[in-house]
């Protein structure tokens, strides 16, 4: 099924097809066990026969061979080079609130940068009163901290604020992933500096050929910022910033600095690249939304989905999905099956984290009959998730950042799922 969403837009003639064929397996092996015995359990297994693998043949681990199809995903149509693209999460195929390591999303801009833990080192420079440069086992020294947070591009469902286009949630959704983080915070290490009074913001830099930087207000760098070297109890990956980057918890990720090199303090905003030409949306009337960090309140069905059909027919249905604010948690999520004529209560499974995804159920008996599904978050300030025409009625269509519209599946009389837009 993979395939067919293989970064382009996928065909729904094909979809329907591969998902007609393996729904009439799933159904006619289902009808085969009730009437005549299920030769899976009744036969011996080669699996139950010979000897596997020892201890020493797979020094670390990795999935099985039958869950090779889930894996991340790019569209390459979407960037001109692998290097300066996106690596999808593939969360229809995901449960419960953490990201595999192997699965978490990939934005470059310059590539993969190698670095040499041995070589690596962090500048403190600029307004502070003793500038510094720590090595890895100077950073090993701090106090650290553990904590499960979601990372979201801002530009994550960008594709969609000009109407339904990419058929999946890996590709509509999928530029998020959320992690346990080990990491220093930052106050820590500016404390060690020590900050002079005229410094208000940082600026961030990353080692990587693309020198990525972003300007941090001081209040927030105070706050609950980490510079990170473990994900999920191990090193970072290399594509997500090995050996350090920096976690900034509820804000747009592009301001999660990998390969961290050097960290400036400063009395003013930079204004670089990053946000400026990019990072803003410029609005109707000619002005420029800037400085949108907090990742607000949303949700997404991952099952049925575009590349999650329902295969078994009419009966028991268990639709799931993420919600995520980087404002706080979220305590209550509505889904709707006819497109918001009806709403329900969804139940929350798992732990209710600050600036973390939130895993939700709603199980139904479906009828056999065409369906319309929207998930609708509400987080711990009282925000509830817009519409898309919310949004545009006050951006208007010119964007691409912070979509965190509504997002709707239909699914048809065969249980296939399209990705589109109701009023």
């Amino acid at each position: 099924m993979s395939e067919i969403f293989k970064g382009m837009k996928p065909s729904r003639r094909n979809f329907l097809k591969g998902a007609a064929a393996s729904g009439a397996a799933l159904v006619g092996g289902t009808n085969a066990a009730k009437a005549a015995g299920d030769p899976a359990i009744l036969e011996k297994q080669p699996w139950a026969q010979f000897l596997g693998a020892g201890v020493d043949e797979a020094p670390y681990g990795v999935p099985s061979k039958f869950e090779a199809h889930v894996r991340r995903q790019n569209v390459p149509w979407l960037t001109a080079d692998p290097v300066s693209s996106i690596n999808f999460t593939p969360l229809h195929e995901l449960d419960g609130i953490i990201t595999p390591n192997g699965l978490c999303f990939e934005r470059h801009h310059a590539g993969v940068a190698e670095v040499d833990p041995s070589a690596y080192r962090l500048m403190i420079n600029g307004l502070v009163d003793r500038p510094l440069v720590f090595t890895m086992q100077d950073l090993m020294r701090f106090p650290r901290e553990n904590h499960v947070y979601f990372l979201e591009c801002a530009a994550n469902t960008g594709m969609e604020w000009a109407g339904a286009q990419l058929n999946g949630c890996q590709f509509t959704h999928g530029m998020i992933h959320n992690v346990m983080y080990t990491g220093i915070p930052l106050r820590l290490i500016l404390q060690e500096a020590g900050v002079k009074t005229a410094g208000k913001w940082l600026l961030p830099e990353g080692a990587d050929a693309s020198g990525m930087t972003r300007s941090i207000p001081m209040e927030k760098a105070m706050d609950d910022c980490l510079v990170a070297f473990k994900m999920n109890g191990e090193a970072l990956r290399p594509e997500q910033g090995y050996p350090v980057r920096l976690v900034v918890p509820g804000w747009e990720g592009n301001m999660w600095v990998k390969w961290l090199r050097r960290i400036e303090v400063g009395d003013q905003p930079w204004h670089h690249r990053e946000e400026t030409s990019k990072y803003t949306d410029l609005l109707a009337n000619g002005q420029a939304r800037r400085f949108t960090w907090e990742m607000d309140a949303k949700s997404v069905i991952t099952s049925p989905s575009p590349q999650m059909p329902i295969t078994h027919g009419p009966g028991p249905v268990v639709m799931t999905g993420v919600a995520w604010s980087g404002r706080g948690t979220i305590p209550r999520v509505d889904v709707t099956i006819d497109g918001g004529m009806n709403w329900h209560e969804a139940r929350i499974s798992g732990p209710s984290l600050n600036k973390s995804m939130h895993r939700f159920y709603y199980e139904f008996d479906w009828d056999g009959k065409p369906l319309l599904l929207q998930s609708r978050a509400h987080d711990s300030t009282g925000y509830v998730q817009p519409t898309k025409e919310q949004l545009r009625s006050v951006r208007g269509e010119n964007s691409i950042y912070h979509n965190n519209g509504i997002q709707t599946w239909a699914v048809d009389a065969e249980g296939v799922a399209e990705n589109v837009e109701i009023s």
